[in-house]
């Protein structure tokens, strides 16, 4: 039998997970939890706003740099 979901994570709680697995460190516990939080649209659509910033700030970077 299926264990019951406990609460939906928040958006704070996906950018905190994303973040960190962009970083490639997960504590064990962490990923338990979040595993069981949060689904994998959230995930998706958090890597990519995730991605997005970070390109947006690369490419500022490198604006300031040049200019």
């Amino acid at each position: 039998m299926d264990k019951p979901r406990e609460s939906s994570a928040s958006p704070l709680m996906v950018a905190k997970a994303v973040f960190w697995s962009f970083l490639g460190i997960r504590r064990s516990g962490d990923y338990q939890r979040d595993a069981v939080r949060i689904t994998p649209v959230q995930v998706v659509i958090g890597g990519l706003v995730g991605a997005l910033l970070f390109v947006l700030a690369l490419l500022g970077v490198v604006w300031l740099v040049t200019h």
